[in-house]
């Protein structure tokens, strides 16, 4: 038996929830991640949180919710990575289907974390999760004031914990420490980011990535998709407040759990409502879909792309790899080749 983690925002969040686990319990079973397949616009043309009407292939298992497999598959127009992190990633992957509102969510996070072992922890990339709802660079507020929200109501013990605050360039560091103060941290080795290396190798996460590196020891700033972030001191911690604590800096997520919307676009609509943010569609407004090109685009000489991506990000010591195919016009599914290219075998690539 062990505790329920859950990935508070999907997307790549199941690959710095691996990390987190293999932090605070490194000898234990492989975890339970529960996660929502919330995708980012490159992977998948559906804005919202997958559901289980979206895939073939889940598994049913004890834990109370659907599971991945390797063999798991997307139904298009949907997409998702969680089949290859369902292979990759040394953890059984659980879906979290928010489709019917919060009640429902609530229940399925307390049956599987009574499967698991009866604790929960949830774990965030960056630290939006303690958003005030105002916060200048805020994108993607509503996945985690719902996680949030629906672990209050399911009445399981629950943990928070965040890890690399800032990373994820939505709220900044000096302002995440100040709401971190008095709240006690862990620090990660290198054997906790090995468990996620080969899913990293491929996955087109940045915040997981960001907060990778800086456990490697990379510090200095790194270019992302749509922010730049600086690797410091605070940027491998991994820290920890009570659920209350944290549902008390989330404006969203104590107005969920006051007005308990029926569904999950009522739910939206409300986050919505409070933060000016589309709850169901924060990441495309930000950051276009990046469709295939029509042809295999060639893979660029090693030296012309170092020069094309020093140029387009002067100054920065790291890029990410999603960064990388950005710039260069090639797919985020290009990654692994880009890796051999560049001969780069870590979370980010280094530029200087």
């Amino acid at each position: 038996m062990s505790d329920l983690y859950v990935a508070a925002g999907g997307g790549g969040d199941p690959l710095g929830t691996l990390i987190a686990a293999r932090t605070l319990a490194p000898s234990a079973d492989p975890p339970v991640i529960a996660t929502y397949a919330w995708e980012r616009a490159e992977v998948s043309l559906l804005t919202e949180p997958l559901g289980e009407r979206h895939f073939t292939g889940l598994s049913q298992g004890a834990h109370g919710a659907p599971a991945f497999t390797p063999d798991t598959r997307p139904r298009p127009p949907a997409g998702s990575t969680l089949p290859a992190l369902a292979r990759d990633l040394p953890a059984r992957l659980l879906l979290l289907d928010p489709a019917d509102g919060l009640a429902p969510l609530a229940r399925r996070i307390g049956a599987a974390a009574a499967a698991a072992g009866g604790h929960v922890r949830i774990v965030d990339i960056g630290g939006d999760i303690l958003t005030h709802g105002d916060e200048p660079g805020l994108c993607s507020p509503f996945g985690d004031a719902l996680t949030l929200a629906a672990c209050h109501l399911s009445g399981v013990p629950t943990t928070v914990h965040v890890a690399g605050p800032g990373l994820d360039g939505e709220i900044d560091e000096h302002t995440l420490l100040g709401r971190l103060r008095g709240h006690g941290h862990h620090d990660p080795s290198p054997a906790a980011v090995s468990a996620a290396a080969r899913a990293l190798a491929w996955h087109p996460s940045e915040a997981s990535a960001l907060w990778a590196a800086a456990v490697l020891g990379a510090r200095g700033t790194a270019r992302a998709v749509h922010h730049t972030a600086v690797l410091g001191e605070a940027s491998p911690r991994l820290y920890r407040m009570p659920l209350e604590d944290a549902v008390g800096h989330n404006r969203v997520a104590r107005a969920l759990i006051g007005e308990r919307p029926a569904t999950l676009q009522e739910a939206a609509d409300l986050s919505h409502r409070l933060t000016g943010i589309p709850g169901l569609a924060p990441e495309r407004t930000l950051t276009p879909r990046q469709d295939p090109p029509a042809a295999p685009a060639p893979l660029p000489d090693r030296e012309v792309a170092l020069k094309t991506l020093r140029a387009a990000a002067p100054g920065a010591d790291h890029v990410t790899l999603r960064y990388v195919a950005r710039t260069l016009g090639l797919a985020w599914t290009d990654i692994p080749a880009l890796r051999d290219v560049l001969g780069s075998r870590t979370p980010l690539l280094r530029l200087s």
